[in-house]
């Protein structure tokens, strides 16, 4: 190969995977990549969670589309978008490990923003599994029953942050609680761990949620197919 051509190669090559980088490099984007590590969701779902218009959402989706992070089916009058493979789900996760051990501005953010978190106990995930093994806790998802129906972890019981005020009396007050919902920038959880407390139960925050539990290489549970 002559060098004219080794650096069209290199050219070439290296301007697909800026592709990637491109469709990454809006935080709108990528925060509709965080929201479809829960699940397929219609354009209007996605658009209602990050607060765009349904025509901002669709653009960015169709952004993602074209660089193969996302694939989309449709279902008479809706699109349902979902990330194209698995290993979309841990670049994001890999890309934000990196932002959080990189930029210290993350966790000044995080600090900012959720000062109150650090007044509630939190679980790791690895101590989850042990307690859910032990079957000394009891496991609730807080996330909507949809994200819930997709996938969730093992033992774990669905009570949407939505109904949890209503259905307090579903929880035994003698057993301690582990709540979790989209992963550790989620509020979810926070709210049900804060609900909670003030009624005097035992209760702790997970540090993750279903994507994390993946990422340890601990399998989840599933009610319907998507």
């Amino acid at each position: 190969m002559e060098l004219s051509q080794k650096r069209q190669f290199k050219d070439a090559l290296y301007e697909q995977f800026a592709r990637i980088s491109r469709a990454l490099a809006n935080p709108h984007r990528l925060e509709l990549l965080d929201l479809l590590t829960q699940g397929e969701r219609t354009v209007e779902d996605l658009a209602n969670e990050t607060a765009l218009s349904i025509a901002n959402a669709s653009q960015h989706l169709q952004t993602l589309r074209a660089a193969q992070l996302v694939s989309v089916r449709r279902e008479g009058l809706y699109a349902y978008y979902r990330l194209a493979n698995a290993s979309v789900q841990a670049l994001w996760l890999s890309l934000r490990q990196v932002g959080e051990s990189q930029l210290a501005d993350v966790q000044a953010v995080v600090q900012h923003f959720l000062a109150d978190r650090s007044q509630y106990q939190s679980i790791s995930i690895s101590d989850l599994y042990q307690r859910i093994e032990q079957q000394d806790v009891v496991l609730l998802d807080v996330r909507p029953s949809n994200e819930f129906a997709v996938a969730h972890l093992p033992q774990a019981r669905s009570i949407p942050i939505t109904e949890l005020s209503q259905r307090l009396a579903e929880l035994a007050p003698d057993q301690p609680i582990v709540a979790y919902c989209r992963g550790p920038y989620c509020l979810f959880a926070d709210e049900a761990v804060a609900t909670l407390s003030q009624r005097g139960f035992e209760v702790y925050r997970l540090d993750g949620g279903i994507v994390e539990w993946q990422a340890h290489g601990f399998a989840l549970a599933q009610e319907t197919a998507k």
